[in-house]
């Protein structure tokens, strides 16, 4: 397969990303930052997972990610990843009617090359169509995301999964990455766009399903702790890291039987 070559920015923004975060050294959860541009050869990824689909700790991302896929029962870590996906994509529809097609591209491909390529080979045969991914990480294109979110969608009913176990490790993902966001009161405004992805992803797939109904006013709680898709800059005008992890903490209460 061609390695996917995003935007020369897109590329840079992810190199500040490691510079902001520890680098890619220390797999260690709690001490590592994101993993970079991982490829499909490397078997790693933000989740922390390798080829065999368990959380291998070495060259690991952010420590919500890599916790959380180690946590979801098997039988629902290709719903996590895809839904995990997902949430890039969603925060790249939000960050494009306020900053355009780049910001959102840039969202796009951090997604590709962070979540979708190190498990590529297993999305595919889930359904997901690569092409509408790449497409959305190269143009922004409003046309582009809505179908790189249907294909993941499409791909997720046919890979089954326990929902609710889905949407509580997508909380306690999200509270880890902005835990990660907020780390030394400074505020990654990267981190903070993964971490609201998550919660977005939580919250679509609550609201896609009945049973789930339950949990989503706690759910929309969690998300309302972003105000905007783009971190503020004034880092004291975020939520505290101990609000999002309250709320993120009450989603997994009430799906505490998944």
């Amino acid at each position: 397969m061609t390695a996917f070559r995003p935007k020369l920015w897109t590329v840079a923004g992810l190199a500040l990303t490691l510079a902001a975060c520890g680098g890619e050294q220390g797999g260690e959860a709690g001490k590592a930052g994101e993993a970079g541009a991982p490829t499909a050869a490397s078997g790693e990824g933000e989740g922390g997972e390798g080829e065999g689909g368990e959380a291998s700790g070495t060259g690991a991302g952010e420590a919500g990610a890599t916790q959380a896929y180690a946590n979801v029962p098997a039988d629902s870590r290709t719903a996590l990843r895809l839904a995990h996906l997902k949430g890039f994509f969603l925060t790249a529809q939000a960050v494009s009617a306020a900053e355009g097609a780049e910001a959102a591209a840039a969202l796009a491909g951090q997604g590709v090359l962070e979540v979708y390529e190190p498990e590529a080979a297993a999305l595919k045969a889930a359904g997901v169509d690569e092409a509408a991914l790449r497409a959305a990480a190269q143009s922004g294109d409003p046309a582009a995301l809505k179908s790189a979110v249907a294909t993941l969608d499409a791909a997720s009913r046919k890979a089954g999964g326990n929902n609710a176990a889905v949407v509580k490790h997508l909380a306690s993902m999200s509270a880890g990455m902005y835990a990660e966001a907020t780390k030394g009161g400074a505020l990654n405004p990267i981190e903070y766009q993964h971490a609201y992805g998550a919660a977005l992803a939580a919250k679509a797939l609550a609201d896609a399903d009945p049973k789930l109904a339950a949990v989503r006013p706690d759910l929309q709680k969690l998300v309302a702790l972003w105000p905007s898709p783009t971190a503020p800059a004034d880092a004291a005008k975020a939520a505290k890291p101990g609000q999002v992890l309250a709320q993120a903490s009450r989603v997994e209460l009430a799906l505490s039987g998944a």
